[in-house]
């Protein structure tokens, strides 16, 4: 019998992007699941799909009451709410993202802790590595040095969700599940102009006939880039088979530059605008690939969407929902 069987699950988060994928793949395991969303960035839309087989309810997790109720008589709680944006978002918010952040970290955990939820999944990010980390990247570098300084409050808000993990797993005995998920892309990303990762910017801008088409930094910065569903599927495989206070990296090994990048969006689009990088706009971190070794052995982990077929299977997404 499935591990998420009848399990009462609350998702944070779960109108979002990630939440919402995750939302669906819990009710196909026949989970009982109870979404909390701000709505600031996700959408009732999203959850179109699992209509009248999940409990939803609008509120903010910054308030420690709601927290509290959400958090009620469930078996398990999965932590995918976040304040996120793009490079220039967080370079222009430090402070915002920091608070915002800290605060839902630290709001949810307690309030799982009151409730006696039996397990815990808490979603920290590739944001806490420092901008000159190993490639690919093992966990133990997650507390080295600065986080990358142009995700530099929210790295450091998730290094704090971490730590914070890591005293009550100590004190309380509590089952918490920690990963660090690496750029995630796919159908209902943040397709927002002021807050979207690179993969979502690209494609809206390139589907609006943009040309030429601008692209931030050299180019020669490198991601690694996770489908949605296998970033679910690790989320789940952690939290059933591992919720030791452990960091484990959730990616992929397919290494890209993003000049590369940006050619092989236009590509599957079918426009052809001139691609132009601004060498005087900032790259990010110039490289980032996760060392999934670790995943790979304790929880069975293996990502199995490549990069083709993920940009092809979110353009298609964009060119009919935009």
């Amino acid at each position: 019998m499935s591990f998420w069987k009848d399990k009462k699950v609350l998702v944070t988060g779960g109108a979002g992007f990630v939440g919402s994928h995750l939302v669906e793949a819990l009710v196909q395991e026949e989970a009982k699941v109870t979404v909390i969303d701000l709505l600031e960035r996700g959408t009732v839309k999203n959850l179109d799909s699992v209509k009248g087989k999940i409990e939803f309810i609008q509120g903010d997790l910054k308030e420690t009451t709601v927290c509290d109720r959400m958090c009620k008589d469930k078996e398990v709680v999965m932590h995918i709410a976040a304040k996120v944006g793009g490079v220039a978002y967080n370079v222009s918010h430090p402070g915002l993202m920091f608070y915002s952040n800290v605060l839902i970290n630290t709001n949810i955990l307690e309030a799982a802790r009151k409730a006696s939820v039996d397990r815990i999944l808490m979603v920290s990010s590739a944001c806490v590595y420092p901008r000159y980390c190993t490639i690919p990247t093992p966990e133990k570098e997650g507390f080295l040095e600065d986080p990358e300084p142009t995700n530099l409050g929210y790295g450091w808000a998730k290094r704090i969700a971490e730590v914070q993990a890591r005293c009550y797993a100590m004190e309380y005995k509590m089952k918490i599940a920690l990963v660090r998920p690496y750029n995630t892309y796919g159908p209902r990303d943040d397709f927002s102009p002021e807050t979207s990762h690179v993969i979502p910017a690209l494609i809206r801008r390139i589907l609006k006939g943009e040309n030429p088409l601008k692209v931030w930094g050299s180019g020669e910065q490198t991601r690694a880039f996770l489908y949605v569903t296998d970033m679910v599927k690790g989320l789940m495989l952690a939290t059933e088979k591992y919720p030791n206070c452990d960091p484990v990296n959730i990616g992929t090994e397919e290494e890209v530059k993003i000049r590369d990048l940006a050619h092989q969006v236009v590509k599957v689009s079918g426009k052809n605008p001139e691609i132009v990088f601004e060498t005087d706009k900032p790259s990010g971190q110039p490289r980032r690939n996760a060392d999934i070794s670790k995943a790979k052995k304790l929880i069975g982990y293996q990502p199995s969407v490549s990069l083709e077929e993920g940009l092809a299977m979110t353009v298609e997404w964009a060119k009919e929902n935009l």
